[in-house]
């Protein structure tokens, strides 16, 4: 296996002869959605930088890397500021909108600006008051498994690999379940996620689980989170289990850093 990721920044170590070589790597936020923490440590960094700490940084262990830092100012970027695959996801998007695992709600906020229905959803009670303070109007802390079906949505919206709530591989099938509940006729689901084949040098070296199943932690100013399962899944894998449950896939775009950005309707 190579160096660790750092998924925030886009970069991953990889050693090489000598000194450490850096690359571009994967990119992705807000896994902590997934998390079922009282505590929110993730809500409080939100929370500090929103009210003035620009500087803040959350503290990130998991059991492929090694402990890193995570500038939180990557949680409010601009639509200038934000990497291509993102820009091209919100330009995909239409209809009433369902932004799943919106953390401080920055992709919400620009199709609030363009006049989009948007509903922004989230577990974490700080992520809910920073978009709320923000000026988001449709802001519920909720879960996406256990969001109420009497709503129906155009788009459900999951960006910077947001597909990772699931977990792991075996939760897939029940994700394409509910979502076929929540969408209309004619909707479709926007997601990005990353192949970490990259990562291994060959396949003697991959884990006994698959390998996209990740585990983290989040640290902020001295509250440890408790640590939480995460999904990153390739392709094919993507579209086996799409398909199966009666959804077409259709890659949009694909980055030089394994990520990709994929589109699925009800077939």
């Amino acid at each position: 296996m190579k160096g660790p990721i750092n998924p925030l920044k886009g970069t991953f170590w990889k050693k090489g002869e000598g000194d450490m070589e850096k690359e571009e790597g994967i990119k992705i936020s807000n896994p902590m959605q997934a998390k079922r923490n009282l505590g929110d440590p993730y809500g409080k960094g939100l929370l500090s930088y929103h009210h003035g700490k620009k500087n803040a940084e959350f503290i990130v262990e998991s059991d492929i890397a090694v402990t890193e830092t995570w500038p939180i100012s990557l949680f409010f970027r601009t639509f200038d500021e934000m990497p291509k695959i993102e820009k091209k996801a919100l330009q995909n998007v239409n209809g009433k909108t369902l932004d799943i695992g919106a953390g401080a709600g920055s992709h919400s906020l620009i199709l609030q600006e363009k006049g989009f229905d948007i509903t922004a959803i989230d577990i974490s009670p700080g992520a809910i008051e920073v978009m709320k303070e923000r000026g988001l109007k449709n802001v519920f802390l909720a879960d996406f498994f256990n969001i109420d079906e009497t709503e129906k949505y155009d788009t459900l919206l999951m960006l910077m690999n947001g597909i990772g709530i699931v977990g792991n591989i075996n939760n897939l099938d029940s994700f394409f379940f509910k979502a076929k509940k929540l969408l209309t006729e004619n909707g479709k689901i926007i997601l990005d996620s990353s192949d970490l084949i990259y990562l291994y040098d060959d396949f003697e070296d991959l884990p006994e689980k698959y390998y996209g199943e990740i585990n983290y932690k989040f640290i902020f100013d001295n509250e440890e989170g408790e640590e939480f399962p995460w999904l990153f899944v390739d392709f094919r894998t993507l579209e086996k289990h799409a398909t199966a449950n009666g959804f077409v896939c259709k890659k949009l775009y694909e980055d030089e850093h394994f990520m990709y950005l994929v589109e699925l309707r009800l077939g």
